[in-house]
């Protein structure tokens, strides 16, 4: 008698139910903001990362409007076939002035860069140290790789080092990966310690500036700008779909090094290039960072008025004790709750109070959190309604 061969997919959803595990998307209906309508009903977004509110910003919207007039709704093919245009190019050369590198590609999306960049660069004959806390991106790209994958533990340079004297002499090449802000945590790794032991141990350093290209840094040009990391070879990779606003990836680095990733990288190879309405869009919302600093400032004002607000609520408040607030240095907070599925049961209070949060459960993290991303059109009023929503929460 013939069997289903695809039962086993029923008995694996029983599971993920079982777990608390399962996940459905929630349908947005209105356009990108600090207020959205979710399933009929207006609430204070604090999920988004559109950390400096330019995805509804009408200059971008209009530079994807012409840019879709002039060249269409697709690039038709790969950067190498029929799909280059003058604006990726542009869009490259805006990157790399931001990054102050000699050069950057853009790839269809920031989970494509890493992908195509680690499997390019390294192979089965080396060693990769991966932070233990890595977007799933930096993971996956490692083990698409072949190359011999470690994790250390988070953010731990001394266990990073250890496992580097270990094992770094038995293989060609070496390279560490790590998040600059990690997007579960808020957290920032140690960039100017893994730089020395990147230089002690000739290992190559990719540093994945997600969450942290147009927040961080004076210019906003990330991380490595924070730390005052900028000039060191450094491959440094992020995402033009958070602070930018639109859509797709990038690595930037030395020339060498973006040469080389036009003749390896298969994702960029054999990829369609970026839509002509997302590029226009990216290129707009960097201009949009180097020339309206007060975005950013703001959101660094968000931040502190949120923890301002939350430290107060919560002196008297019984939730102290449910929520653990993470260390944070970014607009990210999380707030540690003790299984999945007391985080759905937090995420529904938060949704009734008229506040959108992230419930974050494994297997995405080891352990379940609430998450909450500012952004700079947040206003005093949205945070006060949020901090006073956390504090009332029950378990």
């Amino acid at each position: 008698m013939a069997t289903n061969p695809y039962a086993w997919l029923e008995q694996s959803l029983e599971t993920i139910h079982r777990a608390d595990w399962y996940r459905s998307v929630q349908t947005i209906e209105s356009q990108a903001g600090p207020v959205v309508r979710l399933v009929g009903r207006e609430v204070l977004n604090f999920a988004s990362n559109d950390y400096l509110g330019l995805t509804s910003d009408d200059r971008l919207i209009q530079a994807a409007i012409a840019a879709t007039q002039e060249f269409g709704t697709g690039s038709t093919g790969s950067r190498l076939i029929t799909g280059h245009r003058e604006l990726h190019r542009q869009l490259e050369l805006a990157i790399a002035a931001l990054k102050q590198t000699e050069d950057a590609l853009v790839f269809s999306s920031g989970y494509l860069a890493n992908l195509g960049a680690i499997a390019a660069l390294v192979g089965k004959r080396d060693l990769i140290l991966s932070d233990q806390y890595n977007h799933s991106s930096l993971k996956n790209g490692a083990i698409l790789s072949g190359a011999t994958v470690v994790d250390y533990a988070h953010c731990d340079v001394a266990d990073l080092s250890t496992k580097l004297t270990q094992q770094r002499d038995r293989y060609r090449r070496c390279l560490i990966l790590t998040d600059s802000v990690f997007s579960m945590d808020g957290d920032l790794c140690p960039l100017p310690e893994l730089i020395a032991i990147a230089n002690d141990f000739e290992a190559m350093l990719l540093v994945d500036e997600a969450h942290a290209t147009g927040v961080m840094g004076a210019t906003g040009a990330g991380c490595v700008e924070h730390f005052g990391c900028t000039g060191h070879p450094l491959i440094q990779i992020g995402t033009l779909s958070k602070a930018l606003g639109s859509l797709g990836g990038y690595v930037a680095g030395s020339a060498a090094l973006i040469d080389f990733l036009r003749n390896r990288a298969p994702t960029w190879i054999y990829t369609t290039g970026l839509s002509p309405a997302d590029t226009a869009a990216a290129l707009a919302a960097i201009a949009i960072v180097q020339q309206e600093p007060q975005r950013r400032a703001q959101l660094w004002q968000n931040v502190a008025h949120l923890q301002q607000l939350i430290a107060e609520s919560w002196s008297d408040a019984p939730i102290a004790f449910e929520l653990k607030p993470l260390p944070s240095a970014s607009p990210i907070l999380c707030f540690q709750v003790p299984d999945a599925a007391t985080v759905l049961q937090i995420g529904q209070q938060l949704k009734q109070a008229g506040i959108f949060a992230s419930a974050i459960r494994p297997p995405t993290v080891p352990t379940s959190r609430v998450r909450i991303t500012v952004m700079a059109t947040h206003t005093s009023a949205h945070l006060q309604q949020l901090a006073a929503a956390l504090s009332q929460v029950t378990t």
